[in-house]
């Protein structure tokens, strides 16, 4: 079976969808049988600060979806790098799907290594969303696609932030979006490896429950200075999307870097 936008046939495997984004009509293939993307990564993809030229990675990429929302605010080459090869086929064939290849590269491989082929300090900015949760067997549970996503099976979160530093370059931001109980460990993790915390806001699935989600941006070799946004409030009292969540998922704003 295949799918077309803009004339562009794009094939797609058994059990395989084709999802809208719901931003600048882009679209994404997604499956059950694979970790899809949640409202992590749409967040992530609009609070991370980005160039409006030069390069941008995404690691942990999964099935694409920061590297294609990026596309909506910057001009910036934009990179992701996928250990899994199904879901680094499904990030490059939602790329074509969406007429973005000139935009947005897909690299199968270990974020551990890629410094060695992409060499130091070569991104301007980089975004992460990071299996959240150390092993404890419970990923065993899981398929090995999920276990991945989840658990820190393909890599930890210090490999996470030692990749980073490695890849970009001095003054260059390293977004990422994690589990508030990870923040210390986050924290003391970036700091100990030359990122510098810069800024940080939490999510909260609504304004009486405490944080679910938490987004941090850090900068290499930064001076020490962290300031606390606003939290994000996703649902109101009538369980409905609150404004700016509304604006995140269905506005059609351009760039909000910083």
């Amino acid at each position: 079976m295949t799918h077309s936008m803009n004339n562009t046939p794009v094939p797609l495997h058994e059990a395989e969808r084709v999802d809208d984004l719901l931003t600048h009509d882009l679209r994404i293939i997604q499956s059950d049988e694979v970790f899809s993307f949640s409202m992590d990564a749409v967040l992530l993809a609009r609070f991370a600060s980005v160039p409006p030229r030069g390069r941008v990675l995404d690691l942990c990429t999964g099935n694409g979806v920061i590297p294609m929302l990026l596309t909506t605010r910057t001009k910036a080459s934009i990179e992701g790098i996928e250990i899994q090869p199904r879901l680094a086929d499904m990030a490059r064939r939602s790329v074509s799907l969406n007429g973005l290849e000139e935009r947005v590269q897909i690299h199968e491989g270990d974020l551990r290594e890629l410094h060695l082929t992409a060499g130091y300090g070569v991104y301007d900015a980089i975004t992460v969303n990071p299996p959240y949760m150390p092993l404890n067997g419970s990923d065993l549970k899981l398929n090995s696609h999920q276990a991945m996503a989840r658990h820190e099976i393909g890599c930890t979160l210090e490999e996470v932030i030692q990749a980073c530093v490695r890849l970009v370059r001095t003054g260059g931001k390293v977004s990422m979006v994690h589990k508030p109980q990870r923040l210390v460990d986050i924290i003391s993790l970036m700091r100990k490896h030359r990122l510098e915390p810069k800024l940080i806001r939490f999510v909260h699935p609504r304004a009486h429950l405490e944080a679910n989600m938490v987004l941090i941006e850090a900068a290499r070799d930064g001076k020490p200075e962290v300031r606390l946004q606003p939290p994000l409030i996703v649902y109101n009292e009538d369980n409905q999307y609150c404004p700016e969540i509304m604006d995140i998922y269905y506005g059609n704003k351009e760039d909000t870097s910083q």
